[in-house]
């Protein structure tokens, strides 16, 4: 837990206000070699062995590439995770994606990902190049968001991993027809390969992804949305903290008028006009009274570094998911499909995974 005089000193520096003159724009983040980093709450890389590349930051998931005289390279934008949870304490994942695609030789556009214990490389591909990977026999079908998908497993012997040279599998999911836009529903190809003996371990990383080999394209991402959260189970009665009307339509609630608990928390004013959570049981809460049983719950929140920070939404004292931001940059973070309950529920955003690299920064709650 970090000393009382360190908090102060936080605040002090939190009071301090960047004003920007109106109609100067940030311009766009050119990569070319390379590089990973956040942008407004989504982990970005650019990774290539060899050959031309570039990679352009569009602002929240989005971004484009072009890329020439590879080897292999790889471009892409998503959550990045600790390693210290499975998909299933994560919660439900799924992203809505739109691009403009044009490969020259072999490539995909796809979702791709690690996970640790055991070390695993995955795709969900939804389009490709001149080749449709990766050229195995498949384990079977599985229809999701109205495509049909071939399931692979193949081994990758004693290549380049986020854990160094390893041997590892690699599970697939590759589309019978190419899209370029839509709904991926991820959490239900990991059920699909776990139908299969195909188990993940603790996630890493899930991204949008343009991967390119021996080949030359581009590809120009317009939309990517990546939502998480939401696990299944009945609601609970809360109580304190001030009831809100009966939910219709959507009830924001600012951060500042929740009640607060813990040691350390505190109201904010940079980089907006919120609540900092600054160690584990930090906490704000609300009474919500609820007439259906299952909603979205939307945050705009932010860390106050490149550290990803952690947020868990519980409701009648039960955690349904949790909210990352990955970077000081204020964002939205929603998590779909939370089961409530009706009547009146407590809301709590807690912290309970801090490290001590990371404070939470949360402005408002959306409910829908």
């Amino acid at each position: 837990m970090k000393p009382k005089s360190m908090k102060l000193l936080l605040l002090m520096v939190l009071s301090f206000v960047l004003v920007i003159p109106a109609g100067m724009a940030q311009a766009a983040t050119t990569l070319t070699n390379n590089a990973t980093g956040t942008e407004d709450g989504y982990y970005y890389e650019l990774w290539k062995d060899s050959g031309n590349t570039s990679m352009t930051l569009n602002g929240g998931g989005n971004f484009s590439a072009t890329w020439s005289n590879i080897n292999n390279a790889l471009f892409r934008k998503g959550k990045k995770f600790n390693e210290t949870q499975t998909h299933q304490q994560i919660g439900n994942i799924s992203v809505n994606y739109s691009a403009n695609y044009s490969p020259n030789g072999n490539s995909y556009l796809c979702i791709y990902g690690w996970s640790v214990d055991p070390l695993v490389e995955y795709y969900i591909v939804d389009s490709w190049g001149s080749w449709r990977p990766p050229g195995s026999s498949s384990k079977g079908t599985v229809t999701i968001d109205g495509g049909t998908y071939d399931i692979y497993e193949t081994t990758r012997t004693n290549q380049p991993s986020i854990k160094g040279t390893a041997t590892f599998k690699q599970y697939w999911s590759v589309r019978t027809s190419k899209r370029t836009s839509g709904t991926i529903s991820v959490t239900d190809h990991f059920n699909a390969w776990a139908s299969k003996g195909m188990n993940l371990g603790k996630m890493y990383e899930v991204s949008l992804t343009v991967e390119g080999y021996q080949s030359s394209g581009s590809a120009s991402i317009t939309s990517n949305t990546i939502t998480i959260g939401g696990s299944s189970g009945g609601g609970n009665t809360g109580g304190g903290g001030t009831t809100n009307p009966p939910t219709s339509g959507t009830v924001k609630v600012e951060a500042e008028s929740m009640t607060k608990s813990g040691q350390y928390t505190g109201n904010i004013s940079s980089p907006f006009n919120g609540v900092a959570l600054y160690a584990n049981n930090d906490s704000v809460k609300f009474t919500q009274n609820f007439t259906t049983g299952t909603h979205s719950f939307s945050l705009r929140g932010a860390s106050n570094n490149s550290n990803m920070a952690r947020v868990d939404l519980k409701i009648g004292g039960v955690t349904k998911g949790t909210f990352y931001y990955g970077g000081s940059y204020p964002a939205v973070y929603t998590i779909n499909n939370v089961s409530t309950g009706t009547g009146n529920q407590q809301v709590e955003l807690v912290v309970t995974a801090d490290n001590g690299q990371w404070d939470a920064f949360l402005d408002y709650l959306e409910i829908n």
